[in-house]
């Protein structure tokens, strides 16, 4: 993806927390970068296979979001329960 691309998929990111993220990532070899020599600069990411291998860890970890956001849905609004 190109850091445009991440940015907007990413919307409550900062463009400082997510460059320290993509560098860190890059760092531990979890991502690759590549910077094709244009004007203006095109700068591309990508699952490196150390990344890809994380593939069912994220998996699970949406999994379980989607579970607690089901429950929380069933759960009664603290505001309803006012007597």
């Amino acid at each position: 993806m190109r850091f445009s691309d991440l940015q907007r998929a990413i919307p409550d990111i900062s463009q400082k927390m997510l460059i320290q993220q993509l560098r860190a990532l890059e760092q531990e070899k979890v991502i690759f970068r590549i910077v094709h020599a244009q004007v203006p600069p095109k700068v591309e990411y990508g699952l490196t296979e150390i990344g890809k291998a994380l593939n069912p860890v994220f998996m699970a970890l949406q999994d379980w979001a989607d579970l607690r956001r089901a429950v929380k849905a069933l759960e009664p609004h603290p505001d309803s329960q006012k007597s």
